[in-house]
């Protein structure tokens, strides 16, 4: 008995001196991270895959209804020829589900980042608030009003956020950018899992101005002076060249990071089904555009050899042949076979491939898994500044000079792509010094410099931000497709359709906003700044 007590007493001493933090480290899951333990910036390499990540949520309807990519496949129909598809349509809807979860992200790494230490993580803080201006502006340009000064703060008690007013939206989005730029500080530590810059600060700041540049030429149609002031103020601490530009790398070796888009045309049998657009492909053709012969290719004779991903087509700038918008496999007046320039299938009987003879996106430029994803150019910021010019602004330089700079970065940017996609440079020279900007009147000099603009975002497969300045610039002046049953009169729509679940978990909210839209909540309504 003796004995036993002897060893309880010890027993008892011993658990006496266990400190509490030996408990907890007892008593702690060594799977399980904690806050503390938790590195925030793998929250920002998260948010920027996802963002840049689209895939289907612009193949569906940004690419073709801009007329840059065109396909006979029934869900493309969406974008193609204005076409609600059954359950196809809950993609009008993902870039609002999509951005408000890569918010969370970034709202999350700044509390965690700000928990640990804000002194030591401030970059990462700052640049937090820059990405969350760039994702909030794609959902609020895509569909009008959204929550924006409540978005994001469950865990603060805010379970339904109203929809703030587009023109609120804009108005805090340019200090909360200008805000946040001026934060960053070269002599603090950088972000460590940066897929845009790889913690480069003084990159980071010349994003920052050049997104401001972006934010601020939204409202030409709307607020022109505002629009004015805040692109004076970044004008000059923009991009200077095309290693400027930001790309995100993506990893064919794992699913989660390979680049959405490549694998949505290469994996389906969108590979046969969608073709460069007629309209892209004319436009390259009549300016004699040295792209022409770069992004297209015409596929192997036959449907088996279309489908084989490893024979190469023929990327001869004389045969590119653009598919035109519109057209189905369907028989009737819209088969493609009954389009007036139809040139053909190739093949017979069950290896017939019916749009064989037009011009793919070229399969080793722009199918890769492991491809660059491009999040904003140097060539898009130039064509802006041009256009600044153009309408008398003080910006310096002239505007055939920022138009010759944006030229110029698009056709380099091409070799960012793939390098087997260069340019040489006597081309690149030739092709800007035989195409200065047309100065014979504004509306002339508007319509090239945006024209250029949509040709550079699309050649880059950066489709919703084609389509978001088409609608800001309303140039080019694009033909609309006017297909039996399509939902929008025949016109080419202006915005999407508000998130599905929207109705359900946030009703108030949601109602509230869509009583402000003129039209309602419908393709062709107009958000704020698209008078």
């Amino acid at each position: 008995m003796k004995k036993w007590c002897l060893m309880g007493f010890f027993w008892m001493v011993l658990m006496g001196s266990c400190s509490k933090a030996k408990l907890d480290e007892i008593n702690t899951d060594p799977t399980k991270l904690t806050e503390n333990d938790y590195d925030p910036n793998s929250l920002l390499s998260q948010a920027q895959l996802k963002y840049a990540n689209m895939g289907y949520y612009q193949l569906l309807y940004q690419s073709t209804m801009m007329q840059l990519l065109a396909s006979t496949y029934y869900y493309y129909n969406n974008g193609d020829k204005y076409i609600n598809v059954g359950s196809f349509t809950d993609y009008q809807g993902r870039i609002f589900d999509e951005g408000y979860k890569d918010a969370s992200y970034i709202r999350e790494m700044q509390r965690l980042a700000k928990l640990k230490d804000p002194v030591a993580y401030q970059n990462l803080i700052a640049i937090g608030d820059i990405m969350f201006v760039m994702i909030l502006q794609r959902i609020t340009d895509t569909y009008g009003d959204v929550p924006y000064s409540q978005a994001v703060k469950a865990m603060e008690g805010i379970k339904y956020p109203v929809y703030d007013r587009q023109e609120d939206i804009y108005n805090q989005m340019l200090n909360d950018l200008e805000k946040a730029i001026a934060q960053l500080d070269t002599d603090k530590a950088s972000p460590t899992a940066d897929l845009f810059y790889k913690g480069d600060i003084v990159k980071w700041k010349k994003f920052g101005y050049s997104l401001m540049v972006k934010l601020a030429m939204r409202l030409t149609k709307v607020n022109p002076e505002k629009a004015r002031l805040w692109t004076e103020k970044a004008a000059d601490k923009t991009f200077t060249s095309i290693q400027d530009n930001a790309i995100l790398l993506t990893d064919a070796s794992s699913f989660d990071s390979q680049n959405g888009t490549s694998l949505a045309l290469r994996t389906y049998s969108d590979y046969l089904e969608v073709r460069w657009s007629k309209t892209l492909i004319n436009q390259l053709r009549n300016t004699n555009d040295p792209r022409l012969g770069i992004i297209g290719e015409i596929p192997k004779d036959g449907l088996a050899n279309s489908a084989n991903q490893n024979l190469i087509g023929n990327t001869d700038a004389s045969v590119q042949l653009g598919l035109p918008n519109g057209y189905d496999l369907q028989g009737g007046a819209t088969d493609i076979s009954q389009s007036p320039d139809y040139p053909g299938g190739t093949g017979s009987g069950s290896d017939f491939s019916p749009l064989g003879k037009y011009s793919r996106p070229r399969t080793n430029v722009y199918l890769k898994l492991g491809g660059p994803i491009f999040i904003l150019s140097y060539a898009e910021i130039e064509y802006l500044l041009a256009e600044a010019k153009v309408r008398g602004w003080n910006i310096a330089g002239t505007a055939n000079q920022h138009y010759a700079n944006g030229l110029t970065g698009a056709l380099q940017s091409l070799s960012q792509i793939d390098p087997i996609a260069t340019l040489e440079s006597y081309k690149i020279n030739e092709f800007v010094l035989q195409h200065p900007l047309d100065e014979s009147s504004t509306e002339a000099a508007l319509s090239e410099i945006n024209t250029q603009y949509w040709v550079a975002t699309g050649t880059n497969f950066n489709f919703i931000e084609a389509w978001l300045n088409w609608k800001r610039s309303d140039y080019p002046k694009l033909t609309p497709v006017n297909y039996k049953g399509n939902v929008t009169n025949g016109t080419i729509p202006r915005r999407m359709i508000y998130l599905s679940t929207e109705v359900l978990n946030n009703p108030e909210n949601y109602k509230a906003a869509v009583a402000r839209i003129a039209g309602g909540d419908a393709l062709t309504s107009k958000v704020w700044w698209d008078k």
